[in-house]
């Protein structure tokens, strides 16, 4: 039984059980505060009535001493017993009127001696046969005489009795209101919990796998300071579900698009080394020199493939950089690894004047120098690459406040806007119909930034037609030893 209330209890609202919890300490509330009342007053009115029986026999005994009888000293319904005391023991008197006593005087006979042996007022309260409840009274009249007297406590229970009765119903409606009214108000300071509830059960419906926004939050108002606190963070909890949303999808985005990007890369080269081998297996090739011709072209496509999945090897170890970082870092002088990128780009890109301009003699920072001139390689064939023979290119290095920079500038066509974004995106081709024997596998910007990334710096892009900037920027607060 217990367990069904039990399970009862828990399977109410939240708003019910607050409302009948605060009933229930209404109630003990309503039933202390009805019994101190109660017992306050019937001491009272018990209090009362011991006054009247005291200024009641105080007559009464002086009309027994003046004139040895209580005539016209008597109150309605009330009993007296008057007593000659011989020898300790109370001897009851014939009373004048045979309804001046109940048909059992113990009770009265008992008091006579208490009084007697106390020689001083007793009080008691006594059931009489057939009467009911009597307020005793035992008092000395004069040596030898004492006089008992007994006042009705009906009128005291009748009134006592009463004052439950208009507690009880007085205490069970203001009951039966507090619960009806103190729910009404509980479940509508409650509504805005309610309307959260509703919104995450929108948002456990919502499909997450088409898209990565939350179309929901909760805008309700009111509910107190408490429930607004509540809800901002409710709301900031969906907005960084929703951030979270966003970058997975965007990463499963790239993801596939870098899967696909990748198998299209590696498909061409793939397909050239068994045509080539095609070619051997069914002797088609047997001319020494042609067979030459071959053997270099399949080394060729070998040797593209290498490049291309060391490209992605690297990507992947930066992207887990911190499981293994790929760097090696050494002291080295930046302005000698540009003045070694600068010569070997003269020598492999004739086509393409490069002009160092001047800066500082020397830059000791400590960072990986064959990364670094990995980066330097990477940005300044991306120059030749995409600019017409004859154009020119420029490098410069400088100091910018806590910073080291390098700039790569070309005076070529430019890259349009939309793709100015994405030029650092993995495979991604600012021209699409560029042969690939010419214009790379797409990884050059993507390795170039992730590597700058990893020694705490970044690679800026301003573009327009005539100039086209890469700004490699290192904080010095990273990486720097020394400078001069």
């Amino acid at each position: 039984m217990s367990g069904r209330l039990r399970r009862a209890y828990r399977g109410m609202r939240l708003g019910t059980r607050l409302a009948l919890g605060l009933g229930v300490l209404s109630l003990v509330v309503f039933a202390v505060v009805g019994t101190a009342l109660t017992t306050y007053m019937r001491d009272y009115l018990s209090a009362q009535l011991d006054t009247q029986l005291a200024q009641g026999q105080v007559a009464q005994s002086k009309s027994i001493a003046d004139y040895g009888t209580l005539s016209g000293k008597k109150y309605y319904s009330w009993y007296y017993a008057v007593y000659d005391v011989s020898d300790g023991e109370p001897v009851l008197r014939r009373p004048e009127d045979p309804a001046d006593i109940p048909a059992d005087v113990d009770d009265f006979t008992s008091l006579a001696r208490a009084q007697t042996v106390a020689s001083t007022e007793v009080l008691r309260t006594e059931h009489l046969r057939g009467k009911g409840e009597y307020r005793l009274r035992a008092c000395e009249v004069e040596p030898g005489v004492v006089l008992v007297s007994a006042a009705p406590m009906e009128d005291i229970e009748d009134t006592v009795g009463q004052l439950i009765t208009i507690q009880a119903v007085t205490f069970g409606l203001a009951l039966l209101a507090l619960v009806v009214l103190g729910r009404g108000m509980l479940r509508r300071g409650l509504q805005p919990l309610s309307d959260m509830a509703h919104t995450a059960r929108g948002i456990t419906s919502h499909d997450l796998t088409d898209s990565g926004r939350l179309s929901v939050r909760h805008d309700g108002r009111g509910g107190g300071p408490e429930v607004e606190e509540l809800r901002t963070a409710f709301n900031t909890m969906l907005e960084h579900i929703d951030d979270s949303l966003v970058v997975r999808a965007e990463a499963e985005q790239r993801l596939r698009r870098f899967v696909a990007d990748a198998s299209h890369e590696l498909r061409t080269p793939l397909m050239s080394v068994r045509g080539y081998a095609d070619l051997f297996q069914y002797a088609a090739a047997n001319a020494p020199e042609e067979r030459d011709r071959h053997l270099a072209r399949l080394r060729a496509e070998a040797a593209r493939m290498g490049f291309l999945l060391d490209d992605l090897l690297l990507l992947a170890r930066l992207d887990a950089a911190e499981v293994e970082t790929p760097l090696r870092p050494q002291e080295a002088d930046l302005v000698d690894l540009v003045e070694q990128a600068a010569d070997a780009f003269r020598v492999t890109h004739a086509g393409h004047p490069l002009t160092v301009a001047p800066g500082p003699g020397s830059l000791a920072l400590r960072l990986d120098p064959q990364r670094i001139r990995q980066v330097l390689d990477n940005l300044l064939t991306n120059a030749a690459m995409h600019t017409p023979a004859g154009t020119g290119v420029s490098v410069a290095v400088s100091l910018i406040g806590d910073a080291a920079q390098v700039r790569i500038a070309d005076a070529g066509p430019g890259i349009p806007p939309a793709d100015r974004q994405r030029v650092f995106d993995r495979f991604y081709r600012v021209d699409k119909a560029r042969s690939r024997d010419r214009g790379g596998s797409g990884l050059g910007l993507a390795v170039a930034e992730s590597l700058v990334r990893a020694h705490g710096g970044r690679i800026d892009l301003t573009s327009e037609p005539g100039a086209t900037v890469f700004t490699v920027t290192i904080p010095l607060t990273v990486g720097a030893l020394t400078k001069s």
